[in-house]
């Protein structure tokens, strides 16, 4: 209960504060790219429901089925110029705020999954997401900020998004969900404006949570 009222109280202010400029990119947007303001993607959510999760449009319409599909790379091809920035910024993800007041999502949970992605998973993962809402930022969201980057440099993007971070992933939803707490979701909120002030590596992640999950050596390289 104390954690809704938080994502309620979190949400309204953040679209109150953040207003104008979202007014102005809902404006750029109606006389850029494909005219399209908001994309709205499934996306499984608390008890495996799916719901409409709101993105301001980034890409193509056709994103989905072109190209490395709903893996999306640096500098992809499918991104639109205004698009390019807004995505960076994570400007692109603030319509979320929305989902949050609609309580389709929390302030603090696990990334929301597509559907292919979240079957992928063994149900020992699912099992664990289904009992939190998804959320606007995580663990997953701090340490994976860079993901673009990450997989822009590889030959193997597709099978290493899936065989790697996703299973790193699947580790980093059962270890929150198990430690769920409002201290955790505060100090996340808190790591999140900090990484966003401050980017850089990720290795005082594990120092302020010791027993998070260590990715392997091959990922390690890459996020700590």
């Amino acid at each position: 209960m104390l954690i809704r009222l938080l994502d309620i109280f979190f949400s309204l202010f953040a679209i109150l504060i953040l207003s104008p400029l979202l007014l102005a990119v809902v404006v750029i947007l109606s006389f850029t790219g494909e005219r399209e303001i908001f994309y709205v993607q499934e996306r499984m959510g608390l008890s495996g429901k799916p719901f409409g999760l709101l993105k301001f449009a980034t890409m193509l319409k056709a994103s989905p089925s072109i190209g490395t599909g709903t893996v999306t790379l640096k500098n992809d091809p499918r991104v639109l110029p205004v698009g390019r920035f807004l995505r960076k910024t994570k400007i692109n993800e603030l319509p979320q705020l929305f989902n949050i007041l609609m309580g389709h999502m929390s302030v603090v949970g696990p990334r929301p999954l597509v559907k292919h992605a979240y079957d992928s998973y063994p149900d020992s993962v699912k099992g664990a997401l289904e009992h939190v809402k998804p959320g606007l930022t995580g663990i997953g969201s701090i340490l994976f900020r860079d993901e673009e980057s990450i997989l822009g440099a590889r030959n193997d993007a597709v099978e290493f998004h899936r065989d790697v971070i996703g299973k790193y992933k699947g580790e980093l939803e059962i270890w929150f969900v198990e430690n769920k707490s409002i201290t955790l979701y505060i100090l996340v909120v808190i790591l999140t404006a900090w990484v966003v002030v401050f980017p850089g590596k990720n290795g005082f992640l594990w120092r302020i949570f010791p027993t998070l999950p260590k990715p392997n050596s091959e990922l390690a390289e890459l996020l700590v």
